[in-house]
């Protein structure tokens, strides 16, 4: 991988849509303007207050919060791409695994609903996620971007005029 540290932001949009992990990647951000990353933001500051939160390690990954010493914890507004939540988190323990530190489950909070998901590596995980590590750097190294996925979240998506506009 040649263009620079896949973070889990990355990692997210990899599941989400190949054209906004693109964009991501060339410093096209159009999430501060959006009212949905601000609606997410604002639950962020406004939840688990009594813990530290944003651990950044190595400019990478960015986890939510940990408590205690072994469980990580993700917080999302919605469930409505869950399946991308769910990988980035497996991304975090898959990283943190290499790393040499051995966390054993992930925690996806959605405080809005007030549901938790416990998530773990299982096995083949981590074979997957080199895979997919060397497919985000495919689409990274590409002189144009992926196209449009043309789906229901395209709507509420914050490259959304970008794409069809």
């Amino acid at each position: 991988m040649d263009i620079k540290v896949i973070t889990g932001t990355m990692f997210y949009y990899y599941f989400v849509c190949h054209r906004k992990l693109w964009y991501f990647s060339k410093d096209i951000t159009l999430e501060c303007t959006n009212e949905k990353v601000a609606l997410g933001k604002l639950l962020d500051e406004n939840s688990y207050n009594r813990d530290e939160k944003h651990i950044s390690i190595d400019n990478a990954i960015s986890i939510d919060f940990i408590r205690g010493r072994d469980i990580l914890h993700e917080v999302k507004k919605t469930k409505s791409i869950e399946e991308a939540a769910i990988w980035q988190v497996k991304y975090y323990l898959y990283y943190l695994r290499k790393r040499g530190a051995i966390i054993e489950s992930a925690r996806l909070d959605f405080p809005l609903i007030r549901e938790t998901k416990t998530v773990t590596l299982e096995e083949g995980d981590g074979e997957k996620i080199e895979h997919i590590l060397t497919q985000i750097d495919d689409i990274l190294n590409r002189a144009i971007p992926p196209e449009a996925i043309n789906s229901k979240i395209c709507k509420s998506c914050a490259y959304f005029e970008l794409c069809y506009i």
